[in-house]
C-alpha cells in the first residue's frame, strides 16, 4: 500500500530509541537490520504502520520500529492483527511470531488468518526452539531433539511451516535466512507488496539454545550446494556450477538429479503462480533433513479476494438494501432502562 505523497525516510527514522536487547549474536538482529533497511524503499510511512508480535524473543521486536505497534498475547497475534487490518485497511500490518508462538498456541489463529486472506505479512521467525523460557522444544524440533523439557529426545513429528502455510491456502508463502540480508529484504518486499496473507519463514539461529541448527544449509561456504534458490520461470537449479537441479518423476514426485543425466529440458520450471498449491507443497518439502538441499524464496503468489475488502464490501451492500436494520432501534427494542 505505497503511497506516492509520503515523506521520503530513511532507515534512522524506523529504528525506535529502546536498546536493543537480545543475546550477543542472536539472528533476529540481521532480520531487524534487514526490515529497518528495507521500509524506507516502500513508499510508506512510520505513523501508518503496525507491527503485532506475540510472545517470545522475536515478539519484542514492535519495541525497536519506530511505527505503532503492539506486543500482544502468546499466539494471539494473528488475532488482534486481523482486527486492525479490518477496521483500518488503509494500514500496513505486520505480525512477528516465531515457531512456538506462531505454531503452538497461536496455531489455530494463524490457520485462520491465512485461509481468510488477511492483509498481513506474517514473519515467522523459525530456530527450532523455545528460546524465552530458556530451550524447550517447539512445533519444529526434529525428532529425538534433547532439551530441557525432552531429556530422552522430543518423539512429535514436527511441523513444517510452509506446509502449514500452504495448507491453509495461503496466497503468498516464501521462504528465507537470516544470514543474507539482500534476501530477507527482497524475500519481505515481495511479501509487503502482496495484497492478502503474506507468510514468511525465516531460518533463524539461536545460538544459546539451538545454535547452528540451519549450518549445514545457510552457511556462506555450503550454500551454492545447499540452497535451491526458486526464481518464477527459470528452471529450478542449484550447485556451483548450476549442474544439479529439480524434476518430477513418472509418479509425481519430485527428485534431486544431475542436470547432465536428464538433460535441461527435463528440469523443472518454477511457477509461483500456479494455483493449485499441491507443487508448492511439494517442493516446500524437498528437503528430507538439515543435510539436504533446501528451497528458499517465493513458493506461492496468487491473487484471491482479500478478507477486510469482502467485509467492507458486504457492509456496505446490506446497508444499501432495502428494509436494512436500524443498529439504533435495534439497540433500544425491547426493555430499556434510564439510570439516574
Amino acid at each position: 500500500m505505497s503511497d506516492s505523497t509520503v515523506t521520503l525516510t530513511t532507515k534512522k527514522d524506523w529504528a525506535s530509541d529502546q536498546e536493543v536487547r537480545w543475546c550477543p549474536g542472536c539472528g533476529d538482529y540481521g532480520i531487524l537490520q534487514a526490515v529497518q533497511q528495507l521500509m524506507p524503499e516502500l513508499g510508506v510511512a512510520p505513523e501508518n504502520t503496525v507491527f503485532v508480535s506475540g510472545i517470545g524473543c522475536s515478539s519484542r521486536f514492535p519495541y525497536y520500529m519506530n511505527t505503532y505497534g503492539m506486543h500482544s498475547i502468546h499466539g494471539r497475534a494473528p488475532a488482534i492483527a486481523t482486527g486492525v487490518a479490518v477496521a483500518r485497511p488503509d494500514l500496513d500490518v505486520w505480525v512477528i511470531t516465531g515457531d512456538g508462538d506462531g505454531l503452538s498456541i497461536g496455531g489455530n489463529h494463524l490457520i485462520h488468518a491465512l485461509r481468510r486472506n488477511v492483509n498481513l505479512t506474517i514473519l515467522l521467525f523459525n530456530n527450532r526452539i523455545y528460546g524465552l523460557t530458556k530451550g524447550q522444544y517447539s512445533p519444529t524440533s526434529a525428532v529425538g531433539k534433547v532439551t530441557k523439557s525432552t531429556p530422552f529426545g522430543s518423539i512429535d513429528p514436527p511441523f513444517n511451516p510452509l506446509s502449514v502455510a500452504l495448507g491453509a491456502e495461503a496466497s503468498f508463502v516464501a521462504r528465507t535466512h537470516d544470514l543474507d540480508r539482500q534476501h530477507m529484504m527482497e524475500t519481505f518486499r515481495q511479501a509487503h507488496d502482496h495484497r492478502g496473507a503474506a507468510f514468511v519463514e525465516i531460518y533463524q539461529n539461536c545460538n544459546v539454545f539451538n545454535d547452528g541448527q540451519f549450518n549445514d544449509i545457510t552457511k556462506r561456504s555450503v550454500r551454492d550446494e545447499m540452497m535451491i534458490d526458486l526464481v518464477h520461470g527459470e528452471p529450478i537449479l542449484f550447485g556451483a556450477e548450476r549442474q544439479r537441479g529439480v524434476m518430477m518423476g513418472d509418479d509425481g514426485g519430485l527428485r534431486l538429479v544431475e542436470v547432465a543425466d536428464v538433460g535441461l529440458d527435463r528440469i523443472l520450471v518454477h511457477d509461483k503462480h500456479r494455483d493449485a498449491p499441491s507443487l508448492a507443497f511439494a517442493l516446500a518439502r524437498l528437503n528430507q533433513d538439515d543435510s539436504s538441499p533446501t528451497p528458499f524464496g517465493v513458493f506461492r503468489q496468487v491473487e484471491r479476494a482479500e478478507y477486510a475488502g469482502e467485509v467492507t464490501r458486504q457492509v456496505a451492500a446490506a446497508s444499501e438494501r432495502k428494509g436494512a436494520p436500524d443498529l439504533d432501534a435495534l439497540l433500544r427494542s425491547n426493555g430499556t432502562w434510564s439510570v439516574a
